[in-house]
């Protein structure tokens, strides 16, 4: 029987490319994403539903789901991939800015958990894909807000993956490094506020080295089979690092006295 997986967040990066992989591997695949109506290369491809879903409004989560399940009599992994960052000066952000991190990264992704959790443990089997980043175990200046969120996500999804394994419930973290997609762009809001100008010189230093690890980086081509991987391997395994494992492992080696100096420099050189 063919399976079925829905994705957040379809719309581009990391997620376009993950619909599109999951439909070559002969799945159903639910698209979603908030503005479905855009979805210019997905929405003629066979096998492939653009469903609206915005993770900050639950009854679009709800009804995604119910869609899906309308549509494809089934759902066996969900990705949660939708996600933006704010960068720059903690100091500049707004109240605004901060609230919409978390809403989206943190909360969007734990209210489609909620939805999806009970008709995974009716069934007794489901995957859920909890997209991270390297930044949720090891942190950059000007990140402050989105490492935060992504801190969030990693110790959410370890400690669910308790309580929910019993179900035959896998929770699956994918940790990307820089990866060449929008999100160094569309998927970017930039903190700075009238009047603060004591961290211009410390941005103008840092942001172009950060900016350039994006431009030179992989596509998202390279997480999407990463995440695929993770679906279909039938492991316990949780955590799935992707073009990241380097620097994961020397921050797992290396004390803080010798780690953060090493950071500082790569960015500020």
């Amino acid at each position: 029987m063919e399976k079925v997986v829905l994705i957040t967040g379809a719309s581009s990066g990391i997620g376009l490319h993950t619909a599109k992989l999951f439909q070559t591997k002969n799945w159903k695949v639910a698209a979603t994403m908030r503005v479905p109506e855009k979805a210019d290369e997905l929405k003629n491809i066979v096998d492939i539903a653009c469903i609206r879903l915005d993770v900050t409004d639950v009854d679009s989560i709800k009804s995604a789901i119910a869609q899906t399940l309308e549509k494809f009599g089934r759902i066996d992994a969900v990705v949660n991939n939708a996600g933006f960052a704010v960068v720059g000066p903690f100091e500049a952000a707004t109240q605004e800015q901060i609230e919409r991190q978390m809403q989206t990264n943190v909360y969007g992704l734990m209210n489609v958990c909620r939805e999806i959790l009970p008709y995974f443990r009716e069934q007794r089997r489901g995957t859920i894909v909890n997209v991270a980043s390297m930044g949720g175990r090891l942190t950059f200046p000007l990140y402050s807000i989105y490492h935060a969120s992504k801190w969030a996500v990693e110790g959410f999804s370890e400690s669910l993956q308790f309580e929910v394994k019993d179900f035959n419930i896998k929770i699956k973290i994918i940790e990307p490094g820089p990866i060449k997609t929008d999100f160094y762009e569309r998927s970017m809001s930039i903190s700075k506020k009238e009047g603060i100008t004591a961290y211009d010189n410390f941005v103008a230093r840092a942001m172009p080295n950060m900016q350039k690890a994006g431009e030179t980086g992989p596509d998202g081509s390279v997480v999407a089979q990463v995440i695929y991987d993770a679906v279909t391997d039938d492991s316990w395994k949780m955590r799935y690092p992707v073009n990241s494992r380097a620097i994961l492992l020397l921050r797992r080696l290396l004390p803080d006295t010798l780690f953060l100096p090493i950071i500082r420099r790569v960015v500020l050189r």
